[in-house]
């Protein structure tokens, strides 16, 4: 009883305080964003935004977010033309293989595929090889190439995801930075910073995330896109390939 009479009276002592608190605190948010408003307002009167200024605006860390873009932008294009459906099994391949299996030409297979590489004929390759051994043997080949293969083709896709997880990472570094030099102009002017001279900083802090979320979001759609369609090839190609060494399982040769 004494305890919840004694939490009682402190609650009833905290209240005012806490009420004049938030009251400073509003008060004092309101007066930094008018003074915040008429610096804005006074820097859009002399310069005019642009996007060159932001990126020179942004710093170093700024720069580096840009760089990744780059690099990003190229891996795109690059697994973008790499990674279709037609380069990694083309379908005048896929015919040509299976006329030849038809008529038994599996030397001439072994060949087409030696001249043109890619996905669907490296796998085949590593079964052909084993023709004439068990069929658990040429389908263990399969699948060991298969998953191999696999690898390398979601290797060249793993640098995006790398780079959506490291962009947002990179901004969230420049907000840091920003903040630690708006923080070290207050404690240099003994709490009398004003607005402009704290501008630079938050300026810093607010383009790096900016900049670190407007690479990750698209980078990141992108490689999901990218990861289902190779995913969903790597799949169509395994079924192919499956059945076209089907005719060498136990009880299917004729």
């Amino acid at each position: 009883m004494k305890i919840n009479q004694i939490s009682s009276t402190v609650a009833q002592l905290a209240r005012p305080a806490m009420i004049a608190v938030a009251a400073f605190s509003v008060s004092a948010t309101f007066a930094l964003a008018q003074e915040g408003a008429a610096a804005a307002a006074a820097a859009a009167d002399d310069d005019s935004i642009s996007i060159g200024g932001l990126i020179k605006d942004s710093g170093p860390i700024g720069w580096c977010i840009i760089l990744i873009s780059i690099v990003a932008l190229a891996l795109v294009i690059e697994a973008f033309t790499s990674l279709k459906r037609d380069k990694l099994a083309p379908p005048d391949q896929i015919d040509e293989i299976q006329a030849l299996f038809d008529e038994g030409q599996y030397q001439e297979a072994m060949n087409l595929c030696e001249e043109e590489p890619n996905y669907f004929t490296r796998v085949c390759a590593a079964g052909i090889s084993k023709i004439g051994h068990p069929f658990e043997v040429i389908e263990k080949a399969l699948e060991e190439m298969g998953d191999e293969e696999s690898i390398k083709l979601h290797q060249k896709i793993g640098w995006l995801s790398l780079i959506s997880n490291i962009a947002p990472m990179m901004g969230l570094l420049g907000t840091v930075s920003g903040m630690v030099a708006a923080f070290k102009k207050i404690a240099s002017s003994g709490g009398q910073a004003s607005p402009a001279e704290l501008a630079a900083g938050i300026s810093v802090a607010l383009l790096t995330t900016m900049f670190g979320l407007v690479v990750a979001i698209p980078v990141t759609a992108v490689f999901a896109f990218l990861r289902n369609r190779m995913i969903r090839t790597i799949i169509e190609t395994g079924a192919i390939i499956e059945d076209l060494f089907e005719r060498f399982r136990p009880g299917e040769q004729e």
